[in-house]
């Protein structure tokens, strides 16, 4: 059975990249276009990864995280969290909240797709 992917991020051109990518790799993919949506994706899709986009509409990326980590049906799902915002500040943030791993963009496709696939322990 294939792994469960959710891209949560509200930029298209960074969306059908990653969708692509992830399906490259034999992942089954969905997407969600904001943090609402990511939430309650994640508690129907039930993904094994989330590629979770900090800025986003309505809820951000930190607020998604740390309600998917304080969920008890939830928070096994793995968090990599992708962002322009590459302080310190932020990537300790998002980690702080559950994040697995973060990675500021523009990223390396390969790098991406190597740390994917650390997180599912493929």
């Amino acid at each position: 059975m294939a792994k469960r992917v959710l891209i949560a991020d509200d930029e298209p051109n960074i969306v059908t990249s990653l969708e692509f990518l992830m399906e490259q790799a034999g992942l089954e993919v969905r997407i969600a276009r904001n943090g609402q949506e990511a939430l309650d994706l994640a508690a129907a899709f039930e993904p094994d990864l989330i590629l979770l986009d900090v800025m986003m509409p309505g809820l951000d990326g930190f607020q998604v995280c740390q309600r998917l980590k304080s969920d008890p049906r939830l928070h096994r799902i793995r968090v990599l969290m992708l962002s322009a915002k590459g302080r310190d500040v932020e990537v300790a943030k998002g980690l702080e909240l559950g994040a697995d791993d973060y990675i500021t963009k523009p990223f390396s496709t390969r790098e991406l797709v190597s740390k994917v696939r650390e997180l599912l322990g493929q």
